[in-house]
C-alpha cells in the first residue's frame, strides 16, 4: 500500500469539523467538499491495485479531487463560512497533490 494513503485518511479527519461547520451555512458546498475529500483515498487505493492506464486514471482522478478540496476550502473562506484554513492542512493537501502528480507521471 502507498504511504500517502494514511496521509489522505488523516486529511479526512482534519476536514471533518470544517465540513460540519460549512454544512451549517451551505449544505451543498459541504456535500461537495465531503465527496471530493472521500474520493481522494478511495481512488488512490483503487489505483494502487490497478494496472496500466487504469492505475494512472485513478491517480489523476484522486489528484483532481484533491484540487477540488482546495477549491472548496477557498470558496468557503471567501464566503465567510470558515476562518482561514490552517497552513498545515493546506501543506498536507499540497503534499498529496504533488505525490499523486508524481504517481500519475510514472
Amino acid at each position: 500500500m502507498l504511504r500517502i494513503y494514511s496521509v489522505t485518511i488523516e486529511l479526512l479527519r482534519r476536514l471533518r469539523p470544517i465540513i460540519e461547520k460549512i454544512g451549517g451555512k451551505d449544505a451543498n458546498l459541504a456535500d461537495q467538499l465531503r465527496r471530493a475529500a472521500t474520493s481522494v483515498p478511495l481512488n488512490l487505493h483503487e489505483g494502487a491495485y490497478s494496472q496500466g492506464r487504469n492505475e494512472r486514471a485513478r491517480w489523476h482522478t484522486a489528484m483532481g479531487s484533491a484540487a477540488e478540496v482546495r477549491a472548496c476550502l477557498d470558496v468557503a473562506e471567501a464566503l465567510g463560512y470558515v476562518e482561514p484554513v490552517d497552513d498545515g492542512l493546506r501543506d498536507a493537501l499540497d503534499h498529496i497533490i504533488a505525490t499523486l502528480h508524481r504517481l500519475a507521471r510514472r
